[in-house]
Parts: C-alpha cells; structure tokens; sequence
C-alpha cells in the first residue's frame, strides 16, 4: 500500500495524517456504488468508488488542511508551480490519461505545506501536496516535475479509489486498527504509525502487491505526461538517483517520500530504458530543467486554473535560472533555526554568490531582522538575473518593502520605489504580483488602484481564497464594509469552511440599514449566497451526522 494515497498516513505533519484517515473511514459504508472505471489501463478496476465519491472525500480533507498551521498559499511559489502543473495537466488530458470526466470533476489543486521534509503526496479528488522542502531539494524544475507528475499518476489512474476499494474488502479488525491509528494520531506521530504499520504487516500478500504496480504505473504514465508536456525525462532519473543516494545514505527521516515510494533497481532500470538511446548519464543539476519544447496540450476545465506569470507581455517561460531562486525561497520559508539562514545570509553577500544564494540571503537577512541589508541584496539581485525571472525579485522587493520591521514610513526614495512596482504589479498578469501590487496599494494608500483588477480576478478565479481575503482589505480599506464582510465569507466558501461563510453572510445581513441600503446590488448578492451556502452546509451536514 502506498501512502502516498488513502487511507495510509500521509508523510506529512500529524494532523494531515490524522485528517486523512478518519474521513477516509468515515466515509467508507455510504460511498460505494458500483461505479464503472473511466478509461483506466489495465492494472485493475475501479468497481466500489465513483468519481463524485472521491471528490466528496477529497474536499472533507481538504476542509481539515485549509485549517491547518502547516498549510502555506505562498502565491510565488504558487505561479511557479503553476507553471509545471499546467503542463502536465494538459498533457495528460491529451494523452487520455485524465478522462473528460475527471477533468471536470477533480479539484486539480496544488496545496503547499510548509514542512521542510522532502515530500510529495497525492489525496482523493485531485488534491495534490508539496512540501517546502521538495522544491528545496530538488536541482531543477525537471526533477520537480517528475514527482508531480507520479503523483498527478496515481490521481489519473484512480489509484486512491482502488485503494479504498480494497480496504471495504477488508475485515472490520483491519478497519479498526487503522481507526485507533488516526486517533492516536492526534496526539503522538509515532505511535499512529506503529499501529497502523502493525496492522499492514498481517494484511495479505496481494496488497503489497498491488502497491508495487501501482507505484510503476505511476511511474510508466509519469514518464510519459512528464515527457509529452516537453520535460526532459532524464530529469526523472536524476530525481531516482538523488532519492536512492540519500537511501544508501540511511534516511533519518528528513526523506519520507523514500518511505511512502519505496525505490527498487526494477523502478530504476526501467526509467532508464525510457530515455532514449544515447542519452547520456549527468551529474545532479546538470540535467535538462524543462520544459524542452512548448506543450500542445490544452489545459484542463476543471480545478483552479491561474494565470501564468508574465514577462515583457508575454507568458514567462520555465527558465533555467528560475528553480534556483524557487528552491532558495522554499528553503528559506521552510527554515525555522537562525543558524542556517546567518550561513545563507554570509554566502549570498560575497561578490561570487550566486542568484540563488543571493535570494536566501536576501530572504535570510530580513527573517534576521536586517530589512536594510535584506533591501540592498534584493536591489543587487535584480541586476544581476536575467529579464525573464525578474517578476521573481519584483515580488521579493515589494515584500521587502511592505514587510513590518520596516516601520510605518513609505516617505521618500522608498515610496517612490515602492509605487512603481506597486504598479507594474497591477499591470501584469501574475496571481502573485497582483496579491502584492494590492497589499502595496493598500500601503500606500490608494486602494482603489488594486480594485477592479482583483474583481475581475475572482470572477475567473472564485475558488482563490487568497485573492477574495485580499479583496476584502482592499474594500475594508476604501470604507466599504459590506463588500468587505461579503468577500471574508467567499474566502471562507473557497476553502469549504461553509459555516464560516454563512457566519460572514449572517453579518453582513445584520449592518445597519444605513450600510445595507447604500449598496443594494451587494446585499442581493449576499442575500442569494447565504442560500446557496445554507444549501451546501445542509448537504454536508446530512453526509456527515453530528458534525
């Protein structure tokens, strides 16, 4: 069994495991309804979950993460990854691999944790999650996406619902042990782990089994969205190599992508049979970052699909030199000990330093509590990349520049610095740019510059829960408090906190009737989604009893 799917604990903070598991039990005796397999190879059927089973399932876990410390909507790392995840997306939709109803149906949502453990994991409904510490790790964008796409795998392939199917054959002693699992959980990791490892260890041979198909067809399909969506597949072999040196090196813990995928030489070998012929072996780094070629792929309809990032007024491009900033922010972010960010700090500032090292110490020194020197090593910075990735060091400065031991002031040089990116943020098409454009223009106090641009955001993007929070400063801040109150419940709607929402509506209703009548067309809009949440808070209340 591979816990890189329901319903074995996820390698991931206790409390995502813990969530995963009792909703994966809970919702087992009412979801089984002989739903026929969608375009599925021939690994196995899919003859106990239907599609509308798992996303109902895939949403109650994600309504736990949401809600979860570890959760991170960092929106540079987000278009960053966008920019992998669309790709395979679309390219395994034209590949067949993500059927048009489950196109339609799964959430295909990235979801960023903030531990510094190197791992990625796959959830019911199309949720996929990335840790801080995957992207750090990793050499190139090719490396990260080889993960990606094994894991948007055993998403398209249904392994998660043929995973569940099995556990409903299950004896209700094997349910149990799992069940004592997730609670025990709740309060100590280690023991949640022993029991649910106890009860795995009498369980039959053929599950074991069928993780091991799972995990190569996983990788067979991976490959394949991997390479059709224009990445060079050695990246996936180096990726392969970079988790089986760390095995050699007796993993202690910082690896549990190694636990829940297990490498062997049969996986290896037959990812190297899949390069083509003369490809030849390349130091770590070295290989191709990808994407080679522009992919045809169209992307999906379903899931929350952003804007890509753009550069001189076209859509930016993976390029080579954009990973190493990614990896510098993600380790930076994920970094909790001063030790380590005073040693990034020291290797950014010398003159040979690389953009990369120049980002963490930039990223470093203002964690550090240097906002000074954290400015001037950004400045540098921006010289020093090349036009395609400067969206990137454009974010950082306006961070930089908003960031609270800055002090108040945005009087002088720095104003006028921070109004022209304020700016050029507005202007772009980057989800990223646009959240930080209109923090700054909240800062400097002109927040109806960022307005209309995040209005016209959500209306594409209604399930962006950063972008409605955002709004809702941005309208608290022009004195509009009803839109405000209106666009706090959206916030919570996206992120399926439906009680949240309906409290948010009920607030709004109860405004003076001097608020209410000043802006008529937001009081009938929210006299119409507190219904439509009513509606869906009553369904969720019947799916789950006593909730």
């Amino acid at each position: 069994m591979s816990a890189s799917t329901c319903p074995r604990p996820l390698p991931a903070p206790s409390r995502w495991m813990a969530a995963l598991l009792a909703v994966s039990l809970t919702v087992l005796p009412g979801s089984w309804v002989g739903a026929q397999p969608v375009g599925l190879p021939s690994l196995g059927d899919v003859q106990g979950m239907s599609i509308a089973a798992e996303r109902r399932l895939g949403d109650r876990i994600a309504r736990d993460i949401y809600r979860d410390p570890d959760y991170l909507d960092d929106p540079v790392l987000g278009d960053y990854l966008q920019l992998i995840w669309q790709p395979l997306l679309g390219a395994a939709r034209t590949r067949g691999d993500v059927a048009p109803e489950l196109a339609e149906r799964m959430a295909w949502e990235l979801m960023i944790s903030r531990d510094r453990r190197v791992n990625a994991f796959a959830l019911p409904g199309g949720y996929l999650g990335v840790h801080l510490g995957l992207i750090a790790v990793t050499d190139n964008t090719g490396e990260l996406a080889s993960v990606m796409a094994h894991e948007l795998s055993h998403v398209s392939q249904r392994h998660i619902a043929r995973m569940l199917t099995r556990q409903d054959k299950m004896a209700p002693w094997m349910l149990g042990a799992l069940i004592l699992g997730a609670l025990a959980a709740r309060a100590n990791t280690d023991v949640a782990n022993a029991a649910i490892v106890g009860s795995q260890a009498v369980a039959a041979q053929t599950q074991l089994n069928f993780s091991r198909d799972m995990e190569r067809e996983a990788d067979r399909v991976g490959f394949g969205v991997m390479t059709d969506a224009g990445f060079d597949g050695l990246a996936f072999v180096t990726m392969f190599d970079k988790l089986q040196q760390a095995s050699r090196l007796n993993d202690d813990g910082g690896f549990p992508y190694l636990r829940s995928h297990p490498l062997n030489s049969e996986r290896i070998a037959d990812m190297r049979a899949r390069l083509p012929m003369g490809t030849a072996s390349v130091a770590p780094g070295t290989a191709q970052l990808g994407p080679r070629r522009e992919s045809s792929a169209s992307p999906p309809t379903g899931g929350l699909v952003l804007d890509l990032p753009r550069a001189s007024g076209t859509a930016a491009q993976l390029s080579p030199a954009l990973h190493p900033l990614m990896a510098a922010r993600a380790k930076v972010l994920a970094e909790k000990g001063t030790d380590r960010m005073g040693g990034w700090l020291q290797s950014g500032r010398g003159p040979q330093a690389t953009a990369g090292d120049r980002y963490a110490a930039a990223w470093s020194a203002q964690r550090l509590g240097q906002p000074a020197l954290a400015l001037e090593l950004a400045q540098k910075l921006r010289e020093q990349v090349t036009p395609e990735v400067g969206w990137v060091v454009d974010a950082l400065l306006i961070e930089l520049h908003l960031a609270p031991n800055r002090g108040s002031s945005t009087g002088g040089a720095s104003a006028m610095a921070l109004k022209s990116l304020r700016d050029q943020a507005l202007d772009s098409g980057s989800r990223a740019l646009l959240m930080l454009g209109a923090q700054a223009a909240i800062a400097t106090r002109e927040p109806q510059l960022a307005a209309s641009r995040l209005q016209s955001w959500v209306v594409v993007h209604p399930r962006d829960a950063l972008a409605w929070e955002t709004l809702a400063r941005v309208h608290h801040a022009q004195g509009q408090t009803l839109r405000a109150i209106r666009a706090e419940a959206e916030s919570r709607v996206a992120h399926l906190d439906y009680a949240g929402a309906l409290e948010r509506y009920r607030g709004a209703q109860a405004q003076p009737v001097a608020v209410r009548n000043a802006d008529p067309m937001t009081m009938a809009i929210v006299d119409s989604r507190r219904r439509d949440v009513e509606q869906l808070l009553l369904a969720l209340e019947k799916e789950e009893p006593g909730s």
